[in-house]
């Protein structure tokens, strides 16, 4: 199957796609000198501090956060400004679609509570109870904003049949041909805007917003398109063209939604995992790759592998390769906060399991 539009344009822009434009694998990067190819000169690297300290990563998650705010705010009082403007035309024109339109744009600016919310949590440290943070409440915003995106398109629906059953005249058809152009206007603003800095950040919930705004400046098009029609004089040309775009609205609803699952689900791009495999055998003591888990929190990665050493190294050389295994991930992997590297000893023998005795238990699992 082929990829939608936004799938396709989330390839350049998406920041947690595998094509981001953080620095690649070993190889592609130039730290200096003391990344030469030779166990002892990695492991004094690893040993000297470097730019993944945890002052940095709460900096950039920090900075994030505060990105997502600012978004969701400057959305808030676009939409706001919006709803206002087509009240006014609303109260000398009598345009019922106007109004429902209107009205939806004010509830549409209300989905800035859930995600303020949830940004704000987010930039809460994790707890004895909450041990990897309050990341994950970006995801329970993005399910109350495809629930409100299903309410908005359920309306539109209504309205339109209603419209249909019920035609009535509408008066000013230019005055609510320009408020249904600045409800346009004003929806798709905000939908870009959210939608850009939800991919820069990674915020499935901030991305799924926009294209929640972006249903809503369709629904505008489907009052203008229905004001040329009636003044034509096809009062049902109005009412038809709102349910064509109630389907369109449809499709847009399925995809947030998905978007919103896999995040729930823990399910990330096959073509990171891929990546991280190969950055995990590029390393320099590691003979082989074992089980590799990614998962998204909030808008950061953490991830966790298993890789396999030589026997013959003590606990500190094995120590010292999955450090290195982690370094070369966290600058392999866009959005990639932590790591946790496990590394197994190489079998001496055919047969022999240094996890034997928790075999039991995975298979009871």
């Amino acid at each position: 199957m082929g990829e939608s539009r936004w799938q396709q344009g989330a390839r350049g822009a998406d920041p947690w796609h595998v094509g981001g434009s953080h620095e690649g694998v070993r190889g592609q990067r130039a730290h200096g000198p003391e990344h030469r190819d030779t166990l002892a000169a990695r492991i004094r690297h690893v040993l000297q501090p470097h730019s993944h300290e945890a002052a940095a990563k709460v900096d950039a998650a920090m900075a994030a956060s505060t990105a997502g705010i600012r978004a969701v705010w400057i959305s808030l009082a676009v939409l706001l400004c919006t709803a206002a403007i087509q009240a006014v035309v609303v109260g000398f024109s009598g345009s019922v679609s106007l109004l429902g339109d209107a009205l939806h744009n004010a509830a549409d600016a209300l989905t800035a509570v859930p995600l303020a919310v949830a940004f704000v949590a987010g930039r809460r440290p994790p707890t004895r109870r909450y041990t990897y943070g309050y990341g994950r409440a970006e995801d329970m915003a993005g399910v109350v904003i495809v629930l409100l995106m299903a309410m908005s398109t359920f309306a539109a629906a209504w309205e339109a049949a209603s419209r249909l059953a019920s035609p009535h005249r509408v008066t000013n058809l230019v005055a609510v041909a320009v408020a249904a152009v600045v409800g346009f206007a004003g929806n798709e603003v905000v939908a870009g805007y959210r939608i850009r800095v939800g991919r820069r950040i990674g915020s499935a919930a901030l991305v799924a917003d926009g294209l929640h705004a972006r249903t809503d400046g369709l629904t505008s098009l489907a009052v203008l398109l229905g004001v040329g029609g009636v003044a034509l004089g096809w009062e049902w040309a109005d009412p038809v063209v709102g349910l064509l775009i109630t389907v369109a609205i449809l499709a847009v609803l399925r995809q947030a939604a998905r978007e919103v699952w896999r995040r729930l689900m823990d399910a990330v791009d096959p073509a990171l995992v891929d990546r991280a495999e190969t950055t995990l055998r590029s390393v320099p003591g590691v003979r082989d790759v074992g089980d590799v888990r990614l998962r998204w929190i909030g808008h950061h990665l953490r991830a966790e592998c298993q890789i396999v050493i030589s026997p013959d190294c003590s606990a500190v050389q094995g120590h010292a390769v999955a450090v290195m295994a982690e370094h070369e991930l966290l600058h392999a992997l866009p959005r990639l906060s932590a790591a946790l590297v496990h590394a197994d000893p190489e079998p001496g023998a055919p047969g022999e399991d240094f996890h034997d005795l928790l075999a039991s238990h995975q298979r009871a699992s």
